[in-house]
């Protein structure tokens, strides 16, 4: 007996359905109205920068680069690890051009940029247990503050889509956690993040300190649990995006190219490479991110304030300058080695201040992007 075969009658329309679906997927790419910037810039600096910095990085992952060889006045670490603190340290100290440079954020918030600092500040210098306890939270709160920039620029490209500044934010945290922090939990890099829980054991914390025994001993377990919890996440979101997509909900391109290059790259950069990796790779595209977003808003203030608005260099001395105080302040914090609690006080105050001010001076919602 024959045995039929299978109709592929509707193939044609399927591919040319999918042709439609693409071709409008690459038009709304290049649509400036859609972008921050232009198609060029954001494809390249916001959902463009995580897989180039992590090709930069895993290109060079054989090469001297990443050896513990010394170089000028810094013999404890490598060329590319120095430059991923650097870089690190640099993008904290440029929220101040928006939270202090910003005459309409600054009165917004006046004490908490004038009176907050300064007591936190001697809280960190004069109080031991709350340095420790400061330093160790900050490690975490890394995690928390690098997925909302992702899940801020996501709304900012949802509000270029025409859509509701409301609509999806919880699915959008949610999967923002998971791409961050997922990989993390479930890779290599777990341990180098709950060792700092050790410091504790310096104030006589003794079952917080041994708290990273606990989770080694339970790696295994975390990392399915976190798999699993996961994979149900991003079921969620897809099948809740389904549904406001059914409602009305506009998609944006951009955000899909924002939070799939960032998925990528954090479970290839943690979940399958060493830490010193893994954190230059994920800094540095946060980094470059962050110096775009803040001369996007506060360029042209920062080139009146300084009267350059007539210069023939315009077009990048202002850029120069903007960079040259947050570099500065990078080059310092990672070569300048004085066994000082108070310069560490410092160096935890902007560390700080940095994740604190991005949780409210950028919002969608109150229209401050």
């Amino acid at each position: 007996m024959a045995i039929a075969e299978p109709e592929f009658s509707n193939t044609k329309e399927d591919k040319k359905r999918l042709a439609v679906i693409g071709a409008g997927f690459l038009n709304e790419l290049k649509n400036p109205a859609r972008c921050i910037r232009s198609p060029g810039f954001d494809a390249l600096v916001f959902f463009g920068s995580p897989i180039l910095c992590l090709l930069v990085c895993l290109g060079l992952a054989q090469t001297p680069l990443w050896d513990m060889q010394a170089i000028p006045f810094h013999e404890d670490d490598a060329i590319l690890n120095t430059f991923g603190g650097v870089l690190t340290a640099s993008h904290l100290f440029a929220v101040f051009y928006r939270s202090h440079g910003n005459s309409d954020v600054f009165w917004r918030w006046p004490l908490r940029f004038t009176l907050i600092p300064v007591l936190l500040f001697f809280a960190l210098g004069f109080v031991p247990w709350f340095m420790v306890v400061m330093s160790v939270l900050a490690t975490f709160w890394d995690i928390y503050h690098s997925a909302m920039q992702t899940f801020g620029l996501g709304r900012i490209y949802d509000m270029k889509a025409g859509n509701s500044p409301n609509t999806g934010r919880m699915l959008d945290s949610w999967i923002n956690y998971v791409f961050y922090a997922g990989p993390i939990a479930a890779g290599m890099a777990l341990m180098d993040h709950v060792e700092d829980f050790g410091e504790f054991e310096e104030i006589g914390w003794a079952a917080l300190a041994a708290f990273p025994q606990t989770v080694e001993g339970m790696a295994g377990t975390i990392r399915l649990w976190v798999i699993a919890g996961s994979l149900l996440i991003v079921a969620i979101y897809v099948v809740g995006y389904w549904r406001l997509a059914k409602n009305g909900y506009k998609i944006s391109a951009q955000k899909v190219m924002l939070l799939s290059s960032t998925a990528i790259t954090s479970i290839i950069a943690w979940g399958f490479n060493p830490f010193f990796i893994a954190f230059v790779v994920m800094n540095a595209f946060h980094a470059i991110q962050y110096f775009a977003i803040v001369w996007l808003k506060e360029g042209k203030s920062l080139t009146k304030r300084i009267g350059l608005q007539k210069s023939p260099h315009k077009k990048w001395l202002p850029f120069v300058l903007f960079l040259l105080p947050p570099i500065v302040y990078g080059i310092v914090q990672e070569y300048v080695e004085i066994p000082s609690n108070w310069l560490y006080a410092f160096i935890l105050t902007v560390v700080t201040l940095h994740f604190w001010y991005d949780g409210f001076i950028w919002s969608v919602r109150k229209k401050h992007v």
